[in-house]
């Protein structure tokens, strides 16, 4: 009979092991006395999202070294938020930073709640957030499930139920061993765990703290959880974005609407956006063109192409030089020395890179 998971044993790897990370105190250090800052911790949480620990850094680094404060962030003018937001992706999430830290900052003072349900009740904040700042920051005994630990589970206790429908039997394993001591630490463990050992493709099984309870290792089956339904390709999206350049160099730029993809993002102007998952060869499938003033428009025959969650989106790019006395029918004319490529959402600056250096080939205005 195998032995019972234990998770003491994991502590003691974490003490010896854990990632060190920018918005981490390490074991040693909270074992000191030390604790987290939630409004570190928070912000980690929310740039995780959907994102790698990689890609995460450089952003983190930077929010912090600009608003170091949960009142500082709240106080920043929201576009400067969202540039520097630009690339992570999940525009909601930079939305709902700000509306938090403003709440945080006002309602409460500058101190975040250190319950999940406290925090549960901020914009922005859903039930795993909730449970990683009340764990990790305030050490309260909340069950946290990402995805890292998610795998850990489906292989500890060889849970075969297809992910999604796994969700409440991993989430009920994940509770029946989170500790009443150290539980902050404890659920960084499991992530780190998934995240260097029990990892998605060949996981180290011969190093890990857990191999002798895992029912997955037991059983050779630990490289196959969690099992996952098959996925539905993403359909094909189509549209246009326009590219204009004033002659004193102002760029015409709109901002889409606060609720929605790209929401409150500047942005080049475009058509709808049409889907088309079988075109027909002979067909065109974008939508009709909607340039967004009267202007000698040229496509530059190169698509900009970006990858979003649920779909794949194609733009087909048109460009055109205008003259001081152009009227747009949306959107605004950006001085060029206000203009910054980096505050564009990362699809917008594919648009953008592809229309530069067509305009070498326009006539001038």
């Amino acid at each position: 009979m195998r032995e019972a998971a234990d998770p003491g044993v994991l502590l003691g790897w974490y003490d010896a092991h854990a990632r060190v990370l920018p918005w981490r105190v390490s074991p040693q250090a909270r074992a000191r006395g030390q604790r987290p800052d939630p409004y570190r911790i928070w912000l980690s949480e929310v740039m995780l999202q959907q994102t790698t620990v990689a890609a995460v850094r450089g952003y983190y680094e930077r929010f912090t070294t600009l608003w170091p404060t949960v009142g500082a962030l709240a106080a920043a003018e929201d576009a400067a938020v969202m540039g520097e937001w630009a690339g992570l992706g999940y525009y909601a999430r930079a939305r709902n930073l700000l509306k938090c830290a403003r709440v945080v900052a006002g309602a409460h003072g500058g101190v975040f709640p250190d319950t999940r349900a406290g925090l549960l009740a901020l914009p922005g904040i859903g039930p795993y957030t909730a449970a990683a700042i009340a764990a990790i920051a305030f050490d309260r005994a909340e069950v946290v499930v990402d995805g890292n630990v998610e795998r850990v589970m489906a292989r500890l206790f060889d849970i075969r139920t297809p992910l999604p429908r796994a969700k409440p039997a991993l989430t009920e394993a994940a509770a029946r061993l989170t500790p009443r001591e150290r539980p902050g630490d404890y659920a960084q463990a499991v992530m780190d765990l998934g995240a260097t050992i029990c990892t998605p493709r060949a996981p180290a099984c011969g190093i890990c703290p857990w191999r002798a309870p895992c029912a997955a290792h037991a059983a050779g089956v630990a490289g196959d959880l969690p099992a996952r339904l098959p996925r539905a390709p993403k359909p094909v999206r189509f549209g246009h974005a326009y590219v204009a350049r004033r002659s004193d160099g102002a760029w015409l730029l709109e901002r889409r609407p606060e609720r929605g993809l790209l929401g409150g993002m500047p942005g080049w102007p475009g058509s709808d956006w049409s889907e088309a998952p079988d075109p027909d060869p002979d067909t065109d499938p974008a939508p009709a063109p909607a340039p967004p003033l009267a202007a000698d428009w040229h496509e530059i025959g190169a698509e900009a192409r970006h990858s979003f969650t649920h779909f794949h989106l194609r733009l087909r790019v048109h460009v055109a030089r205008v003259g001081l006395d152009a009227v747009p029918l949306r959107g605004t004319f950006t001085p060029h020395h206000a203009f910054r490529r980096s505050a564009l959402p990362t699809v917008m600056r594919k648009v953008f890179d592809l229309a530069q250096g067509a305009f070498d080939n326009l006539p001038q205005t």
